[in-house]
This record gives C-alpha cells, sequence and structure tokens, in this order.
C-alpha cells in the first residue's frame, strides 16, 4: 500500500503557536526532495502537547499542502479508544490517505484489550488504519498474532514497527502476508527492513535529509543492494545522533540550523544540551546539510 520514505513530521512552532508558514514551507521542500509520504502529528510531532484544535490544524495543513502529490498518514492515536475514533473522523473528513495508531500508552491493555481498540477504530471509520507499535514509549508490545488478527479487518493494513526487533518483519510475512504494509518506525533498521520484504520507513531522520533517504530507497528498489548499502552507511551517523537526546529534541535542533524552522520546543521537552547539539551539528556538517 505504501512504499518508501515517508517523513514523520517536526511541528514547528514560534511565540507557543504553530508556525504555519515554517509548517507549509517544510512540506513543500519535503516533496520537492522527493519524499514518497508525510506523516503529521506523530510523535515527532510533538502530538502528545498539541490541542485538539492544533491537531486538526496540523493535519489539516498537511494535506491542504500536498495537494494530494503524496500520501498523507495522519497520526490519530490515543490511550482513549473514543479520542482514537474522533481524531481518525477529523483525518478522514480533511482528507487523509490513511490514519497512524499508537498502541494504546500509559493504560497498559492487555493483547485482547489491544485488539478491542483498534477493532473499536476499524468499525467506526472507513479509512485505512496503520498500527505503529513501539514499545519503549507505549510499554505494551501488540504480538504477532494479535497483529496478524488485526489483519484480517478491512481497514487495518500495516504496521509502523519501531520495536528495532529484526525478527519481526518476517514473522509478520508469514502472519499476515505480503500484503500487510510493515513500515520501519526506526532509522536504523530501515534497510534491514527492506532486505526481509519490508515496504519503507516512517522516519525522523527524514525532516532534514529527505532525499538523502529516499536514494536509499530508490537503491534498494532498482536491485543495487551495495549502493543502498553504502547510502545507508553513510546516513547512519545522522540516525543515530537524531537519538542523542529524546525524540523530537534532536532533529527539531537540526532543522533549525538549516533554517527550516525556529527550535522551539513545548514543555515538558526542552532544547538539547550542548555537548548533544555539538554532536548534531558535526555530523550534520559531515554530511553537508549545514556548512
Amino acid at each position: 500500500m505504501f512504499k518508501g520514505y515517508f517523513t514523520a513530521l517536526i511541528t514547528p512552532f514560534r511565540d507557543g503557536a504553530i508556525d504555519e508558514r515554517a509548517y507549509r514551507d517544510l512540506i513543500e521542500w519535503q516533496i520537492a526532495e522527493g519524499i514518497n509520504g508525510l506523516v503529521p502529528c506523530g510523535t515527532t510531532g510533538e502530538s502528545p502537547t498539541l490541542s485538539h484544535d492544533e491537531h486538526h490544524r496540523a493535519v489539516a495543513i498537511c494535506i491542504e499542502q500536498a495537494k494530494g502529490r503524496v500520501p498523507v498518514i495522519a497520526g490519530a492515536g490515543s490511550n482513549s479508544t473514543a479520542e482514537a475514533i474522533s481524531l481518525t473522523k477529523h483525518a478522514k473528513a480533511a482528507g487523509a490517505t490513511a490514519a497512524l495508531h499508537v498502541m494504546p500508552y500509559y493504560n497498559k491493555p492487555t493483547q485482547a484489550g489491544m485488539y478491542e481498540h483498534f477493532k473499536a477504530i476499524n468499525d467506526a471509520v472507513d479509512i485505512p488504519i496503520l498500527i505503529y507499535n513501539i514499545p519503549p514509549r507505549s510499554v505494551v508490545n501488540m504480538t504477532v498474532d494479535t497483529m496478524a488478527r488485526l489483519s484480517k479487518l478491512k481497514n487495518i493494513k500495516g504496521v509502523k514497527d519501531a520495536t528495532a526487533d529484526l525478527t519481526r518483519p518476517t514473522q509478520m510475512r508469514i502472519a499476515a502476508g505480503p500484503g500487510f504494509c510493515q513500515m520501519s518506525g526506526e532509522d536504523g533498521t530501515a534497510l534491514a527492513f527492506f532486505a526481509q520484504g519490508g515496504h519503507g520507513c516512517i522516519s525522523v531522520s527524514s525532516n532534514v535529509a529527505p532525499r538523502q533517504c529516499v536514494e536509499v530507497y530508490k537503491a534498494w528498489e532498482s536491485g543495487n543492494a551495495q549502493k543502498a548499502l553504502e547510502l545507508f552507511t553513510r546516513l547512519m551517523p545522522l540516525h543515530d545522533v537524531m537519538f542523542v537526546e529524546t525524540n523530537p529534541m534532536p532533529v527539531k535542533y537540526a532543522a533549525s540550523l538549516m533554517g527550516k524552522c525556529a527550535g522551539d520546543m513545548r514543555l515538558p521537552l526542552v532544547p538539547p544540551l550542548p555537548a548533544s547539539k555539538e554532536r548534531i551539528e558535526k555530523v550534520m556538517r559531515e554530511l553537508g546539510l549545514v556548512r
């Protein structure tokens, strides 16, 4: 269903509000650089601190600016099933291609609870849904069996896998079939995902290096595994440094170095420490992303 690199977009802020001009400019640049798709209002977009109105607006802006040139997978997840359904209804009404749903965090649902949560969303809104499995943030981890069971529902089309468990792509192919869309949610596992039949990556690094990320995927798709490996190896220091502190603190600082936005964060997130900033700047210079 989806292929290639999709950027998990940062949400630019200025003076406490969404910087709509910077956001639109970032989206336009992403598309011009060849990105395969966009994901607003995910973790990287600081969704936990967006009001409902801001969340709706950020999704709408992305869809408006994309103008159908690339797919838009709108972040719509919540640990409240009713809220997740509400956000998904808005995403569909705004024209999103699909909705991304994080695992219900903090509540610690059982596998049965996870199934019922996603089934309720599936039944309430007719839009393709990707499950976002990220145990380090949500605490819970959906099993292959539960995900395969959900894959039989009409609207459950794939997964953003941020488990960093590289046995999962093959296990899911066996359990759910090759048509179940598998996107890596960890930049550092993207090439390994491709090698096991994965379809793409929902990326943090592509906020600042969209063309370079897409080149990795193009090389792989063209059958040039050696070139893909070389390009991916060159980008690996960027993937590493984007997580030197909690995402999206490093990537938003990196984007500010490029003049794409201010580095403003919303509490409880703060700008990276000076030592982390130095590391980020060093990698950005080495890759030619800043001077």
